[in-house]
């Protein structure tokens, strides 16, 4: 087991200071533009690609050769610190490459993963597709079906997706279906649709309260054909596991919940980066900002806010390191990812809110970005797991029990 420290060593710092530069020159200035826009910014995360911010090489060496598990949530913070629209745009895949993983065998991973992302001449993007209109934390309440064609060999997928970013618009799409209706959230299986599949379109696309330079849309499963190789880990391995179930054994966690469980640190890095930018941002209006002969932080209401606001940043990220610590090490013992998604996730939100307070009428106003942070802020309490999610799944870790 790696000693867990919050020294970074010389590449992660390295790595977080190329980021951050990336985020100075090229995602602030064009931030505004795109949360305006609402369109997903195709032109960023090109550049992101050609220097090797966006690709599998970037997330095969930030998650795999990593042993400290600190190198992706120390990169999602700083991209999330440049702006979290264009930064979901940019981790979007990372998604669906964590739902292959955590599903798909070895051979599965090295021919899908890498077709979420492409090259810098091709780029290319991955959706994963969970969430239902009527069941999003409730994911034993997913209606979309998987049913297996023995005349073909053809797994046949319909149903309806919602709220899935790069929805509709991914070359690779990952699918969590019920090919198994009578064992709830245990009746469920991973597939991969492939680029060009046909029965696949998007639905409405979302117009959001923040992150809007993400695409968020439905996705569409019309009589979706897949072949067997598309089903993640294998027919062997489900039937195994649906037997298992039947005979009432302990099975493995159902599929959405083991790929949000797992990026869940990753969730809390994003949030931590959003709070962190209002933060600064409000402190260095606070030193510039007077009022009544003298910098506004120099009054306690002001400087005693900042105070709290930088301690909560400050917290927060070390529980989301902690968190990434643990889950390379072999797993959350408390729901440590849990609670490292709520601590984080709230921060976020408080933060950006007591930042539009301190700048005042020029904080409520679209002239200065922390009012499109505190748009962005929110999300990290809703997707991946609400607020309320999180608190159930750490109040069963720490009582053991069934609470409902």
């Amino acid at each position: 087991m790696t000693e867990f420290s919050l020294s970074l060593t010389d590449e992660q710092e390295q790595l977080r200071d190329w980021i951050h530069q990336f985020c100075v020159d090229v995602v602030r200035p064009n931030a505004e533009e795109w949360d305006e826009r609402e369109e997903f910014p195709w032109p960023i995360v090109e550049q992101a690609a050609e220097i090797g911010l966006y690709g599998w090489d970037f997330l095969a060496q930030g998650m795999l050769g990593d042993k400290t598990g600190l190198t992706m949530p120390v990169a999602i913070e700083e991209l999330f610190w440049g702006d979290a629209g264009i930064g979901m745009a940019i981790m979007g895949s990372g998604l669906a490459a964590a739902g292959i993983a955590a599903a798909g065998t070895q051979e599965q991973v090295l021919e899908w993963v890498p077709q979420c992302y492409g090259t810098p001449d091709d780029v290319r993007l991955g959706a994963f597709c969970a969430s239902e209109a009527d069941a999003g934390s409730d994911v034993g309440g997913y209606r979309s079906s998987a049913v297996y064609d023995e005349a073909t060999g053809e797994w046949v997928l319909n149903g309806a997706k919602a709220w899935i970013t790069n929805g509709g618009i991914s070359d690779i799409h990952v699918v969590v279906a019920v090919v198994e209706p009578d064992l709830g959230s245990k009746g469920h299986a991973s597939f991969v649709v492939p680029p060009g599949t046909a029965g696949l379109s998007q639905g409405q696309k979302y117009k959001k309260h923040g992150i809007r330079a993400s695409h968020t849309a439905e996705v569409l499963l019309d009589d979706v054909r897949v072949p067997d190789r598309c089903l993640l880990g294998g027919k062997e391995k489900l039937d195994e596991r649906i037997a298992r179930v039947r005979r009432g054994e302990k099975g493995n966690a159902q599929a959405a919940m083991q790929t949000f469980e797992a990026t869940r640190p990753a969730v809390g890095a994003q949030a931590v980066g959003v709070a962190r930018a209002a933060y600064e941002y409000a402190l260095n209006y606070a030193k510039e900002r007077h009022a009544f002969g003298r910098p506004i932080i120099a009054n306690q209401s002001i400087a005693f806010m900042l105070a709290d606001m930088a301690t909560e940043v400050e917290a927060s990220r070390i529980m989301v390191w902690r968190a990434a610590w643990l889950a390379k090490q072999g797993g959350f013992v408390n729901a440590e990812g849990s609670m490292a998604k709520l601590k984080a996730a709230r921060t976020a939100t408080w933060v950006t809110e007591r930042a539009i307070q301190i700048l005042g009428g020029a904080g409520y106003t679209r002239e200065v970005p922390v009012e499109r942070w505190h748009r962005d802020a929110k999300i990290h309490d809703i997707f991946e797991g609400t607020e309320q999610i999180q608190q159930l799944v750490i109040s069963r870790a720490i009582s053991g029990m069934r609470i409902e």
